[in-house]
């Protein structure tokens, strides 16, 4: 008997710890169907609770979910209105159930930006999950990483300007510390769904080394077995970080 897609992602020594998904072709999933864009929001709903629940069941560290970049608040404030409306049912709806499934809740981006009913459901999402130690699931919302850097950079100015920090020992480090993602690895994989082939800004510091898949794949398709593929595909892979395939087979 052949093995099962799961057995084979979890018998390889390689195995990713930090997944990040760029969630594209919601709208584009309805008009396919001639429905209203809200109907692929809706829709996308169903792929995050599975690819979620697959998750923590083979053991990935943490889930990141670029849910609402800051450039979509230009979008027709009609989508945007019902986007915050289920959003705060998402997640009034599922925090139990991601409670009891030891799912720790977080966010990065501005949430000051969305509407202070979203705010509030978010934050006490995250308070009820705060000490779990299963799946770290991260929404990135109104987010843009641009603007992280740029706040970053500004932060840093700031403690140069007060005597706490010297400019030569700027680093790398001392960078990474000022961002939303100070205390989250780096991601392993980064997925996107509905073809195209950017990264819209999101998380550009810290997918220097990340390995991309995009898929063809509108996000309320995408489902167990297109996140195992993803998975296998990323296995696959010679991770080499600047350094030659012969040096880290060595």
């Amino acid at each position: 008997m052949s093995k099962s897609l799961r057995e084979q992602i979890l018998e390889d020594e390689i195995f990713p710890s930090h997944i990040a998904i760029i969630m594209d072709g919601n709208g584009r999933w309805a008009k396919k169907r001639n429905l209203p864009r809200v109907s692929g929001h809706k829709e996308g709903i169903n792929s995050v609770r599975e690819i979620v629940r697959i998750c923590g069941e083979i053991g990935i560290s943490y889930l990141t979910l670029y849910t609402f970049s800051s450039e979509n608040w230009a979008r027709p404030k009609i989508e945007v209105s019902a986007i915050m409306k289920l959003l705060l049912g998402t997640i009034r709806k599922e925090i139990n159930n991601l409670h009891q499934n030891n799912v720790r809740l977080s966010s990065i981006g501005n949430l000051q930006d969305l509407p202070s009913e979203s705010r509030r459901g978010i934050v006490e999402g995250m308070e009820k999950t705060k000490n779990n130690t299963g799946l770290n699931l991260i929404l990135a919302l109104s987010y843009g990483s641009r603007q992280e850097l740029l706040m970053a950079v500004k932060r840093i100015a700031v403690k140069i300007e007060s005597g706490k920090l010297e400019s030569k020992y700027i680093s790398e480090d001392i960078l990474s510390q000022e961002l939303y993602t100070s205390n989250i690895p780096d991601p392993d994989l980064l997925i996107r769904t509905g073809g195209e082939n950017r990264i819209s800004n999101f998380l550009l510091w810290q997918l220097a080394y990340t390995e991309l898949f995009m898929t063809n794949m509108f996000w309320p398709d995408f489902r167990e077995k297109a996140l195992l593929e993803a998975i296998v595909d990323y296995q696959s892979r010679q991770r080499r970080f600047g350094q030659t395939g012969e040096q880290v087979s060595a």
